[in-house]
């Protein structure tokens, strides 16, 4: 019995002097790269930032001061408003793994609704404007259904209803265009995006500040809700999300239905830009093309669940420097879509260089 009690004795002794430090296997001796990796995966946002402000300041060397005036810089900012809200639209789709062609095509056709129900029926354009919105939001939850429910892949479903959106497009619209003279004098509430309001040389409209609104609110959504990040999640790992709780099969379909809404309102913002309503804008079939662009040059992953949704906003505003920064240089403007190209490869090899921090 005693040597026993001796035993236990020996045992805590030992225990009582043994080391509390917890055992380590991470390396704090990283090197500058690896830091510099890991600070970007933490903040997807920057790397489209850095290249923005980059930007500005090799196109301030190149063509001068005048392009720092506020003139230009906000032109940057009314030229890149409906592509920015179409890009708004797409990150969220991205965000889930998913990709959508299908967002200048339903922006057009419900800018085409908002036009024809209020000058064809005669109904007032503060009623036609909502049911252009309610029919942005039916096609996005009609394209998410497809999505989660019958499992169809998002390439497919989207490319298919660009298709259908632009062929409903030209046949309800009957190819008519409505004259900016004949909004403005019968429904200027459709323009009402484009109403203009000028301070000390600088020019913004309503449709440049929606759209920054819209980042804001989306950024706060993501940030700070379930929503936003069941979204997350979703895009991260659907199977995981699941097993946590997560109604992913509702939360995609949300996400189309929001998207919907948004291209509803690009649609009013387009009206505002260009004054007109025009069944063959070219937003409805190079938008698509361009919010993706803005999406994959500001950061946001392809592979789904990573990235800021202010990338798609700094995106958006490189591909607008770039468009006016070499026109007023006078260059050719095939150069355009060269660097933009570049870009885009450049930001998916960053992309892919980045997620290994997360490995």
């Amino acid at each position: 019995m005693s040597e026993t009690a001796s035993k236990g004795q020996d045992f805590e002794s030992t225990l009582s002097s043994a080391t509390t430090e917890v055992a380590e296997f991470d390396n704090d001796r990283r090197g500058f790269v690896d830091k510099l990796q890991y600070v970007l995966h933490q903040n997807p946002a920057l790397v489209p930032l850095i290249v923005l402000v980059m930007s500005l300041g090799i196109f301030a060397v190149l063509v001068g001061n005048k392009f720092f005036s506020p003139f230009a810089l906000t032109l940057i900012l009314q030229q890149v408003q409906i592509v920015g809200v179409l890009a708004a639209a797409q990150s969220l789709i991205i965000l889930t793994a998913g990709i959508d062609l299908s967002v200048g095509a339903i922006a057009v056709l419900c800018s085409v609704i908002m036009g024809q129900v209020t000058f064809r029926y005669g109904v007032p354009a503060a009623i036609s404007i909502p049911i252009g919105l309610a029919a942005g939001t039916a096609i996005g939850a009609a394209s998410g259904w497809l999505v989660a429910r019958v499992k169809l892949p998002p390439f497919i479903v989207t490319l298919g209803m660009w298709q259908i959106v632009l062929a409903a497009n030209y046949i309800y619209s009957a190819n008519e265009t409505i004259r900016s003279q004949d909004i403005e004098a019968q429904a200027p509430l459709l323009q009402f995006f484009g109403t203009k309001l000028k301070y000390a040389g600088a020019s913004f409209t309503f449709g440049v500040i929606f759209m920054v609104l819209l980042f804001v609110l989306l950024t706060y959504v993501l940030r700070h809700t379930a929503w936003g990040r069941h979204v997350y999640a979703v895009g991260d790992d659907p199977e995981a999300a699941e097993l946590a709780g997560v109604n992913v099969k509702g939360t995609i379909i949300s996400v189309y239905a929001v998207v919907g809404l948004i291209c509803g309102f690009a649609a009013w913002v387009m009206i505002g830009r260009f004054g007109s309503v025009s069944p063959s804008a070219t937003t409805g079939v190079i938008g698509n093309i361009q919010s993706i662009t803005a999406v994959v040059i500001g950061g946001i992953s392809l592979f789904g669940g990573r990235g800021s949704i202010l990338g798609a906003l700094f995106g958006a505003l490189i591909v607008g420097v770039f468009e006016l920064g070499l026109r007023m240089y006078g260059a050719d403007p095939q150069w355009t879509f060269l660097l933009i190209g570049v870009l885009i490869i450049g930001a998916t090899t960053v992309d892919q260089w980045i997620r290994k921090a997360a490995a």
